[in-house]
């Protein structure tokens, strides 16, 4: 597992180093998707961790807001469910506020009491048994789509193996349409991106318009769950609840995206992100080749490493001194996972790619608290399985050039990798 990638990169962090080091602190926007785009985000948050643990950016495209960069500091904020609210009626869980006529409620971005009660409704699709019969697909389906990659030429893992097999996923859980599952993929980047014209839409109104017809492919096949017996997908489970069988359509589709950036972006990033990663750490894929049961806290390593949601946000329910900055009512409040999962005090030497940590799961990837991921046990049976079949099959998988990133600082994800396999 290597690369031939050029030191462009190199370059253009050595200079975002010099800009984070020369720019006044107060002046900081470590939000901006460029920052993202570019992977330079990271010298910002390195001396915000040092400096500015709590940082107030007054002006951003994003409005005003709160960050929140050290590990310690964004678990007391996500567990203080009185103060800090994830209500999607106060903006919801992303630095981008959603403009109040488009607020949908999902489980995540709720608070308690009905919160647990819509939570409660998918997790059975997450229990251990359920999990063991789902292992079988993932293999199955892993190796057909390994099998029929190219050898000796270039190819875009990202589109042949990262979004192909989370999105077959997707289709399995939700028993969804299997010729159509492309269409969970194109849901879930357009509830995610950012309008404008290199976006993959160029108005809120186009996104809204895609995101209805997700609305009505999702109601015919709800309409015929709900008339037939409860079965053990997404869709039939949420049909045949208490809590959720009477949502208003606002809060069908919110859960719906939720249910499918979720189960795609997260794992997709992931298992891009874990052959740049090896492919940076050749002699990480060597222990990896010469120890397989390392792929057990290898799967934890690349999703602390990859951090694939950049942040959570959080509105502040009342005024609130916090590590001596005074919150207002109404603030804007930010947690940075990308950056607490690189907490020099928590992680030892956490730029670092170790796939043998003696702690892998220390980590804030999944969140922490009540909204800690409800699939992360599949998450990480599903990279675990794939890397079982990459293995068995691959020597080496080469990365030939730089990735492509996403253009958000919500999702940290990848656009394109070219890779190539050696015959």
């Amino acid at each position: 597992m290597h690369g031939t990638i050029t030191t462009g990169g190199t370059d253009a962090l050595q200079a975002a180093r010099d800009k984070a080091h020369s720019t006044p602190i107060e002046d900081f926007d470590p939000g901006h998707p460029e920052l993202f785009r570019s992977d330079t985000f990271w010298p910002y948050f390195d001396r915000l961790r040092q400096e500015a643990p709590v940082h107030y950016c007054k002006d951003s495209m994003f409005g005003p807001y709160w960050s929140i960069t050290r590990y310690n500091d964004i678990m007391e904020i996500e567990t203080n469910h009185a103060v800090f609210s994830s209500a999607s009626a106060l903006g919801g869980i992303t630095i981008r506020d959603i403009a109040p006529d488009l607020r949908r409620e999902s489980f995540i971005a709720m608070d308690q009491p009905r919160h647990g009660a819509q939570r409660k409704t998918v997790a059975p699709m997450f229990t251990p048994t359920h999990l063991d019969q789902l292992a079988i697909n993932i293999r199955k389906r892993s190796a057909e789509c390994l099998d029929n990659l190219p050898r000796n030429e270039v190819f875009d893992w990202v589109d042949s193996v990262s979004i192909e097999l989370t999105t077959q996923m997707l289709a399995v859980l939700f028993d969804f349409p299997w010729e159509d599952r492309r269409k969970l993929t194109r849901w879930s980047d357009v509830a995610t991106t950012l309008p404008g014209p290199d976006g993959l839409v160029a108005t809120e109104d186009e996104r809204q318009a895609e995101l209805m017809e997700c609305a009505t492919y999702f109601a015919r096949l709800w309409k015929e769950r709900i008339n037939q017996p409860p079965k053990s997908d997404l869709l039939s489970m949420m049909a045949h609840s208490d809590a959720t069988r009477d949502m208003d359509p606002r809060n069908f589709l919110g859960n719906l995206i939720l249910l499918i950036v979720g189960g795609n972006d997260t794992t997709r990033n992931t298992l891009s992100g874990s052959i740049y990663a090896l492919s940076k750490n050749p002699d990480q894929y060597r222990k990896l080749r010469d120890n397989p049961a390392l792929l057990d806290s290898f799967v934890p390593e690349v999703i602390r490493w990859q951090t694939p949601l950049a942040h959570m946000r959080r509105t502040a329910l009342e005024d609130f001194e916090f590590r001596g900055k005074q919150i207002r009512k109404g603030d804007k409040v930010v947690m940075w996972y990308v950056s607490g999962n690189r907490d020099e005090d928590i992680i030892d030497r956490p730029y670092d790619f170790i796939i043998d940590r003696a702690r892998p799961r220390t980590h804030l990837s999944f969140g922490f608290g009540i909204h800690r991921c409800v699939g992360l046990r599949l998450a990480e049976l599903q990279l675990k399985i794939i890397w079982e079949e990459i293995m068995k099959r691959f020597d080496d998988i080469e990365v030939v050039d730089e990735p492509k990133r996403v253009y958000s600082s919500f999702i940290k994800g990848y656009e394109t990798l070219p890779v190539r396999i050696p015959a």
